[in-house]
């Protein structure tokens, strides 16, 4: 089958239009899921034993099971449990921040602690309360240190959003499947939406590079 080059220009409008909605719920997700990540981070590392279990249980859950299980729990299960309708775009994005939530919470964990313990213990000697420790003193170090595998996270969740194409969110993959079964030119589509995601990725994978040489300590 000769490869024609004709069809791409007339889908490009509509996989631009998913790839700024896979953008958008890329962002959307891993801001929450920062946060989510950070907290429970933290929580793991120097929270009580009733913090850590529920820390430990959070990222021992999400991580014991695909994210496309989680995101049809979110939008077919939940809403027969509490009753409430869930929209495809606000599953998609919740299971982004969920997901991602708990392998941020380890790389967090993990870097801090990383950090040698002196540290933290010469803040403290200082007179310095524990949450301006960890915040100036153990927090700057810890955070160059999981710059590499939080940029590793970003690029899986970006490629995540894929999955959910089995919820009828029109992302990138969706558009193609759609534009696809329309004038069943396989190879032209696909090829198309896999040059978009690595355009995708290289501009993130491009930033994060300059961010770790921001971040590197001469």
């Amino acid at each position: 089958m000769d490869f024609d080059w004709s069809v791409i220009p007339d889908a490009l409008p509509a996989l631009l239009r998913g790839a700024r909605l896979t953008v958008l719920i890329t962002v959307a997700g891993l801001v929450g899921g920062t946060l989510l990540g950070v907290l429970f981070g933290l929580m793991r590392t120097y929270g009580n034993r009733l913090l850590g279990s529920l820390g430990f249980a959070y990222v021992g859950l999400v991580r014991g099971t695909p994210i496309v299980v989680q995101v049809m729990f979110i939008y077919f299960a939940l809403p027969g449990l509490l009753g409430v309708r869930v929209e495809p775009m606000s599953a998609a994005i919740a299971s982004i921040v969920i997901n991602s939530g708990a392998y941020i919470a380890e790389i967090v964990r993990g870097a801090f602690l990383s950090v040698p313990r002196g540290l933290e213990e010469a803040g403290l000697a200082m007179g310095l309360p524990r949450w301006r420790v960890l915040a100036f003193v153990v927090g700057p170090i810890a955070f160059r240190r999981m710059t590499p595998a939080l940029g590793n996270q970003f690029i899986v969740s970006l490629k995540d959003t894929s999955l959910f194409i089995v919820i009828g969110v029109g992302e990138l993959t969706r558009q193609g499947q759609e534009i696809m079964a329309a004038n069943f030119r396989a190879v032209e589509i696909w090829s198309a939406v896999a040059l978009i995601y690595l355009l995708l990725i290289g501009v993130l994978t491009l930033g994060l590079r300059v961010l770790e040489g921001r971040m590197r300590i001469p």
